[in-house]
Protein backbone atom coordinates (compact mmCIF):
# COMPACT_ATOMS: atom_id res chain seq x y z
CA UNK A 1 0.00 0.00 0.00
CA UNK A 2 2.91 2.53 0.91
CA UNK A 3 4.45 1.64 -2.30
CA UNK A 4 1.03 2.67 -4.43
CA UNK A 5 0.57 5.65 -2.26
CA UNK A 6 4.20 6.86 -3.35
CA UNK A 7 3.66 6.28 -6.80
CA UNK A 8 0.34 8.52 -6.72
CA UNK A 9 1.97 11.72 -4.98
CA UNK A 10 4.96 11.48 -7.46
CA UNK A 11 2.27 11.34 -10.52
CA UNK A 12 0.29 14.19 -8.81
CA UNK A 13 3.61 15.87 -8.34
CA UNK A 14 4.53 15.89 -12.17
CA UNK A 15 0.75 16.74 -12.76
CA UNK A 16 0.85 20.17 -10.98
CA UNK A 17 4.78 20.63 -11.53
CA UNK A 18 5.04 20.72 -15.38
CA UNK A 19 5.51 23.55 -17.30
CA UNK A 20 2.89 24.76 -20.10
CA UNK A 21 2.72 26.64 -23.00
CA UNK A 22 -0.18 28.30 -25.08
CA UNK A 23 -1.20 30.31 -27.61
CA UNK A 24 -2.45 26.80 -29.20
CA UNK A 25 -4.71 25.16 -30.76
CA UNK A 26 -7.99 24.55 -28.51
CA UNK A 27 -9.54 21.49 -27.78
CA UNK A 28 -13.09 20.76 -28.13
CA UNK A 29 -15.09 21.64 -25.14
CA UNK A 30 -18.80 20.10 -24.33
CA UNK A 31 -21.47 21.01 -22.55
CA UNK A 32 -21.91 17.32 -20.86
CA UNK A 33 -18.75 17.07 -19.49
CA UNK A 34 -20.17 15.12 -16.32
CA UNK A 35 -20.56 12.61 -18.58
CA UNK A 36 -17.69 12.78 -20.61
CA UNK A 37 -14.76 12.17 -18.27
CA UNK A 38 -12.80 9.78 -20.31
CA UNK A 39 -11.93 11.85 -22.96
CA UNK A 40 -9.84 14.43 -20.81
CA UNK A 41 -8.73 12.10 -18.02
CA UNK A 42 -7.65 8.68 -18.34
CA UNK A 43 -7.61 7.49 -15.16
CA UNK A 44 -11.63 7.31 -15.34
CA UNK A 45 -11.32 4.48 -17.72
CA UNK A 46 -12.77 1.11 -16.18
CA UNK A 47 -14.01 2.63 -12.83
CA UNK A 48 -17.36 1.23 -13.29
CA UNK A 49 -17.51 -2.64 -12.96
CA UNK A 50 -19.34 -2.49 -16.74
CA UNK A 51 -18.37 -2.29 -19.91
CA UNK A 52 -19.72 1.00 -21.50
CA UNK A 53 -19.56 2.66 -24.82
CA UNK A 54 -20.38 6.57 -24.87
CA UNK A 55 -20.66 8.60 -27.97
CA UNK A 56 -21.59 12.15 -28.62
CA UNK A 57 -21.98 14.77 -31.62
CA UNK A 58 -21.54 18.13 -31.02
CA UNK A 59 -22.52 21.08 -33.52
CA UNK A 60 -21.16 24.68 -32.53
CA UNK A 61 -22.81 27.67 -33.70
CA UNK A 62 -25.61 25.42 -36.12
CA UNK A 63 -26.49 27.95 -38.65
CA UNK A 64 -23.08 29.21 -39.54
CA UNK A 65 -21.29 27.62 -42.82
CA UNK A 66 -18.37 25.29 -41.26
CA UNK A 67 -18.88 25.56 -38.19
CA UNK A 68 -17.01 23.53 -35.95
CA UNK A 69 -18.48 20.05 -35.68
CA UNK A 70 -17.13 17.51 -32.85
CA UNK A 71 -17.62 13.62 -32.87
CA UNK A 72 -16.75 11.28 -30.41
CA UNK A 73 -17.05 7.63 -29.77
CA UNK A 74 -15.26 6.17 -26.59
CA UNK A 75 -15.04 2.91 -24.94
CA UNK A 76 -14.06 1.38 -21.36
CA UNK A 77 -14.14 -1.65 -19.54
CA UNK A 78 -12.58 -3.20 -16.38
CA UNK A 79 -10.14 -6.40 -16.57
CA UNK A 80 -10.50 -9.19 -14.50
CA UNK A 81 -8.86 -7.84 -12.24
CA UNK A 82 -10.72 -5.08 -11.54
CA UNK A 83 -8.45 -2.65 -10.57
CA UNK A 84 -7.14 -1.88 -13.64
CA UNK A 85 -9.36 -0.33 -16.68
CA UNK A 86 -8.47 0.07 -20.42
CA UNK A 87 -10.38 2.40 -22.69
CA UNK A 88 -10.38 3.96 -26.22
CA UNK A 89 -11.10 7.68 -27.15
CA UNK A 90 -11.84 8.30 -30.88
CA UNK A 91 -12.20 12.35 -31.46
CA UNK A 92 -13.26 13.76 -35.02
CA UNK A 93 -13.04 18.22 -35.20
CA UNK A 94 -13.69 19.96 -38.08
CA UNK A 95 -13.31 24.13 -38.46
CA UNK A 96 -13.80 25.42 -41.93
CA UNK A 97 -11.68 23.13 -44.05
CA UNK A 98 -9.85 22.01 -40.66
CA UNK A 99 -9.56 18.34 -39.47
CA UNK A 100 -8.02 16.77 -36.74
CA UNK A 101 -8.53 13.41 -35.70
CA UNK A 102 -7.06 11.64 -32.56
CA UNK A 103 -6.97 8.27 -31.36
CA UNK A 104 -5.75 7.74 -27.62
CA UNK A 105 -5.79 4.76 -25.49
CA UNK A 106 -6.30 5.18 -21.81
CA UNK A 107 -4.75 2.67 -19.02
CA UNK A 108 -5.84 3.40 -15.12
CA UNK A 109 -5.21 1.67 -12.08
CA UNK A 110 -6.98 1.58 -8.89
CA UNK A 111 -5.45 2.22 -5.28
CA UNK A 112 -7.88 1.64 -2.69
CA UNK A 113 -7.44 4.69 -0.42
CA UNK A 114 -10.29 3.40 2.59
CA UNK A 115 -12.90 1.11 3.00
CA UNK A 116 -14.85 3.54 0.61
CA UNK A 117 -12.65 5.81 -1.07
CA UNK A 118 -10.39 5.23 -4.08
CA UNK A 119 -7.93 6.83 -6.33
CA UNK A 120 -7.59 5.99 -9.39
CA UNK A 121 -4.24 7.32 -11.82
CA UNK A 122 -4.77 6.85 -15.53
CA UNK A 123 -2.28 6.76 -18.36
CA UNK A 124 -3.56 8.50 -22.15
CA UNK A 125 -1.63 7.51 -25.44
CA UNK A 126 -2.11 8.07 -29.05
CA UNK A 127 -1.73 10.28 -32.27
CA UNK A 128 -3.54 13.21 -34.04
CA UNK A 129 -3.78 13.39 -37.60
CA UNK A 130 -4.17 16.83 -38.56
CA UNK A 131 -5.26 18.44 -42.07
CA UNK A 132 -5.98 21.86 -43.41
CA UNK A 133 -6.84 22.59 -47.17
CA UNK A 134 -5.42 26.40 -47.12
CA UNK A 135 -6.25 26.38 -50.75
CA UNK A 136 -9.89 25.76 -50.68
CA UNK A 137 -10.62 28.91 -48.71
CA UNK A 138 -12.71 31.64 -49.79
CA UNK A 139 -10.80 34.78 -48.79
CA UNK A 140 -12.25 37.86 -47.64
CA UNK A 141 -13.52 40.75 -49.09
CA UNK A 142 -12.33 39.67 -52.93
CA UNK A 143 -11.13 36.60 -52.88
CA UNK A 144 -7.77 37.63 -54.09
CA UNK A 145 -4.77 35.20 -54.63
CA UNK A 146 -2.48 35.17 -50.93
CA UNK A 147 0.26 33.11 -50.88
CA UNK A 148 -0.02 32.16 -47.66
CA UNK A 149 -3.24 30.65 -48.84
CA UNK A 150 -2.23 27.22 -51.10
CA UNK A 151 -1.37 24.02 -50.90
CA UNK A 152 -2.53 22.02 -47.92
CA UNK A 153 -0.83 21.56 -44.26
CA UNK A 154 -1.16 17.58 -43.70
CA UNK A 155 0.62 15.79 -40.81
CA UNK A 156 -0.38 12.17 -40.83
CA UNK A 157 0.63 11.16 -37.59
CA UNK A 158 1.71 13.29 -34.25
CA UNK A 159 2.08 11.11 -31.05
CA UNK A 160 1.04 12.49 -28.10
CA UNK A 161 0.26 11.29 -24.31
CA UNK A 162 -1.06 12.60 -21.24
CA UNK A 163 -1.95 11.97 -17.45
CA UNK A 164 -4.90 11.61 -15.03
CA UNK A 165 -5.99 11.50 -11.20
CA UNK A 166 -8.93 10.52 -10.25
CA UNK A 167 -10.69 10.63 -6.55
CA UNK A 168 -14.24 9.41 -5.34
CA UNK A 169 -16.11 7.49 -3.86
CA UNK A 170 -20.13 6.59 -4.09
CA UNK A 171 -21.04 10.22 -3.84
CA UNK A 172 -18.32 12.46 -4.86
CA UNK A 173 -15.72 12.81 -7.44
CA UNK A 174 -12.47 14.84 -8.01
CA UNK A 175 -10.92 14.73 -11.23
CA UNK A 176 -7.28 16.13 -12.45
CA UNK A 177 -5.52 15.98 -15.55
CA UNK A 178 -3.22 16.35 -18.30
CA UNK A 179 -5.22 15.13 -21.50
CA UNK A 180 -1.96 16.04 -23.95
CA UNK A 181 1.84 16.59 -22.42
CA UNK A 182 3.96 16.90 -25.65
CA UNK A 183 4.04 20.49 -27.88
CA UNK A 184 3.31 19.30 -31.52
CA UNK A 185 3.82 21.98 -33.91
CA UNK A 186 1.88 21.48 -37.02
CA UNK A 187 4.73 21.26 -40.15
CA UNK A 188 4.71 24.24 -42.26
CA UNK A 189 4.12 23.98 -46.18
CA UNK A 190 5.98 25.31 -49.17
CA UNK A 191 5.00 29.03 -48.43
CA UNK A 192 6.73 28.56 -44.63
CA UNK A 193 2.78 29.11 -43.23
CA UNK A 194 2.98 27.21 -40.04
CA UNK A 195 -0.12 26.61 -38.29
CA UNK A 196 -0.44 26.77 -34.30
CA UNK A 197 0.80 24.35 -32.12
CA UNK A 198 -1.32 21.76 -29.87
CA UNK A 199 -2.18 23.71 -26.48
CA UNK A 200 -1.67 22.03 -23.11
CA UNK A 201 -5.09 22.05 -21.10
CA UNK A 202 -5.40 21.28 -17.39
CA UNK A 203 -8.69 20.56 -16.21
CA UNK A 204 -10.11 19.85 -13.05
CA UNK A 205 -12.90 18.70 -12.25
CA UNK A 206 -15.79 17.74 -9.48
CA UNK A 207 -19.06 16.84 -8.20
CA UNK A 208 -21.16 15.81 -5.86
CA UNK A 209 -24.31 13.92 -5.49
CA UNK A 210 -27.11 15.13 -2.61
CA UNK A 211 -30.06 12.58 -1.78
CA UNK A 212 -33.15 14.54 -1.47
CA UNK A 213 -37.15 13.10 -1.22
CA UNK A 214 -38.58 11.35 -3.63
CA UNK A 215 -35.79 9.30 -5.18
CA UNK A 216 -34.38 12.76 -6.44
CA UNK A 217 -30.62 13.57 -6.60
CA UNK A 218 -29.30 16.87 -6.81
CA UNK A 219 -25.80 16.86 -8.88
CA UNK A 220 -23.56 20.02 -8.77
CA UNK A 221 -20.63 19.81 -10.51
CA UNK A 222 -17.44 22.16 -11.43
CA UNK A 223 -15.11 21.71 -14.47
CA UNK A 224 -11.82 24.64 -14.36
CA UNK A 225 -9.68 24.38 -17.54
CA UNK A 226 -6.41 26.26 -17.75
CA UNK A 227 -4.12 27.10 -20.52
CA UNK A 228 -1.01 29.30 -19.40
CA UNK A 229 -1.44 33.17 -21.60
CA UNK A 230 -5.66 32.26 -21.41
CA UNK A 231 -7.78 33.14 -18.62
CA UNK A 232 -9.06 30.33 -16.24
CA UNK A 233 -12.61 29.07 -17.73
CA UNK A 234 -14.95 27.49 -15.44
CA UNK A 235 -18.00 25.55 -16.11
CA UNK A 236 -20.60 25.23 -13.03
CA UNK A 237 -23.79 22.80 -13.96
CA UNK A 238 -26.46 20.98 -11.63
CA UNK A 239 -28.96 18.20 -12.54
CA UNK A 240 -31.35 17.10 -11.02
CA UNK A 241 -31.61 12.85 -11.38
CA UNK A 242 -35.47 11.72 -11.06
CA UNK A 243 -35.56 8.10 -9.79
CA UNK A 244 -32.34 6.82 -11.52
CA UNK A 245 -34.68 7.68 -14.95
CA UNK A 246 -34.52 11.18 -16.19
CA UNK A 247 -32.17 14.17 -15.21
CA UNK A 248 -32.79 17.79 -16.23
CA UNK A 249 -30.08 20.84 -15.84
CA UNK A 250 -28.37 23.68 -16.60
CA UNK A 251 -24.75 25.06 -17.04
CA UNK A 252 -22.63 27.93 -17.23
CA UNK A 253 -19.70 28.70 -18.60
CA UNK A 254 -17.77 31.75 -18.13
CA UNK A 255 -17.71 34.43 -20.15
CA UNK A 256 -19.15 32.43 -22.98
CA UNK A 257 -22.63 30.94 -23.18
CA UNK A 258 -25.36 29.25 -20.88
CA UNK A 259 -26.35 25.81 -21.50
CA UNK A 260 -29.50 23.52 -20.91
CA UNK A 261 -29.38 19.59 -20.15
CA UNK A 262 -31.63 16.71 -20.24
CA UNK A 263 -31.02 13.04 -20.74
CA UNK A 264 -33.02 9.88 -20.61
CA UNK A 265 -32.02 6.49 -18.60
CA UNK A 266 -33.62 3.20 -19.61
CA UNK A 267 -33.28 -0.13 -17.37
CA UNK A 268 -30.00 1.65 -16.07
CA UNK A 269 -27.95 0.67 -19.25
CA UNK A 270 -28.95 2.93 -21.64
CA UNK A 271 -28.59 6.77 -21.60
CA UNK A 272 -29.25 9.32 -24.43
CA UNK A 273 -29.06 13.08 -23.74
CA UNK A 274 -29.33 16.55 -25.33
CA UNK A 275 -27.87 19.80 -24.46
CA UNK A 276 -27.91 23.08 -26.04
CA UNK A 277 -25.79 26.28 -25.36
CA UNK A 278 -27.03 29.68 -25.78
CA UNK A 279 -23.98 32.05 -26.45
CA UNK A 280 -23.95 35.52 -24.41
CA UNK A 281 -21.14 36.81 -26.57
CA UNK A 282 -21.31 39.04 -29.82
CA UNK A 283 -22.23 36.20 -31.86
CA UNK A 284 -25.43 35.50 -30.48
CA UNK A 285 -27.42 37.26 -33.50
CA UNK A 286 -25.76 35.15 -36.43
CA UNK A 287 -26.56 31.73 -35.01
CA UNK A 288 -28.97 29.06 -33.97
CA UNK A 289 -26.94 27.58 -30.44
CA UNK A 290 -24.72 24.75 -29.85
CA UNK A 291 -26.38 21.17 -29.87
CA UNK A 292 -24.99 18.56 -28.44
CA UNK A 293 -26.10 14.57 -28.50
CA UNK A 294 -25.31 11.80 -26.74
CA UNK A 295 -25.85 8.03 -26.30
CA UNK A 296 -23.95 5.58 -23.83
CA UNK A 297 -24.52 2.12 -23.18
CA UNK A 298 -23.03 -0.04 -20.36
CA UNK A 299 -22.96 -4.22 -20.60
CA UNK A 300 -22.74 -5.84 -17.32
CA UNK A 301 -20.30 -8.82 -19.31
CA UNK A 302 -18.21 -9.89 -15.46
CA UNK A 303 -21.60 -10.05 -13.93
CA UNK A 304 -20.02 -9.16 -10.65
CA UNK A 305 -22.12 -9.44 -7.73
CA UNK A 306 -22.11 -6.14 -6.78
CA UNK A 307 -22.10 -3.07 -9.29
CA UNK A 308 -22.87 0.71 -8.17
CA UNK A 309 -25.35 3.04 -9.50
CA UNK A 310 -23.74 5.31 -12.17
CA UNK A 311 -24.37 8.80 -11.68
CA UNK A 312 -21.13 10.24 -13.20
Amino acid sequence: MKKKLKYSLILLIILLGLNWHSNAQLDPMFTQYMFNTQSINPAYAGMWEKIGFFSLVRRNFAGIDRAPLTQLISFHTPVKNEFVGVGLNIINDNIGRETRLSIFGDYSFKVLLKRDLYLRLGLKFGFLNYNNRLSEYELYPDNQFDPAFQGEINNKFMPNFGVGAFLYNDYFYVSLSIPKLIQNDFAANVNNFSSLAEAQHVYLTAGYIFGMPKSIKFKPSVLFRYTLGLPLQFDLAGTFNFKERFELGAMLRTGSSIGFIAQWIFNKKLRVGYAVDVPITEIFNYQYGCHEVMVSYDIDFYGRSYVRSRFF
